[in-house]
C-alpha cells in the first residue's frame, strides 16, 4: 500500500465524517462538491473533514483507486465509502442521509 492510500485509508477511518471534494466547504470547486457540502449540512453535521483533492494530485487519483470509484465527491462515513453526489442526493431525498449521519 502507497503513502497515499495508507494515509487515506487512516483519515477516512480516524473521522466520522470525511468528504473528498473539489475545492472546500466555504469555497467548492465543482457543482457536484457543492451539492454534496449542502446534503452534509441540511443533515446537521458539524465535524465534517474535507479534503480538497485539487491541492494534490497524488490524493485525487488516490481516492480514485482507494475506492474504486471514479468520481469526485466522495463521501466516507465511519470508514465506509457511501458515494458520490448522486448517490448522496437520492439518499437525502429518501431519508436515508438524515438516519446515516445521526447514527
Amino acid at each position: 500500500m502507497s503513502d497515499v492510500q495508507s494515509w487515506i485509508k487512516e483519515t477516512v477511518s480516524t473521522n466520522p465524517v470525511v468528504l473528498f471534494m473539489k475545492g472546500t466547504a466555504q469555497f467548492p470547486q465543482c457543482g457536484f462538491s457543492g451539492r454534496a457540502i449542502q446534503i452534509i449540512k441540511s443533515c446537521g453535521v458539524e465535524n465534517l473533514v474535507t479534503i480538497n483533492v485539487l491541492e494534490d494530485a497524488a490524493v485525487r487519483q488516490g481516492i480514485k483507486d482507494f475506492s474504486n470509484w471514479p468520481t469526485i465527491p466522495q463521501l466516507y462515513v465511519k470508514g465506509e465509502f457511501i458515494g458520490g453526489s448522486d448517490i448522496m442526493n437520492e439518499m437525502f431525498e429518501s431519508g436515508e442521509m438524515q438516519a446515516l449521519l445521526k447514527a
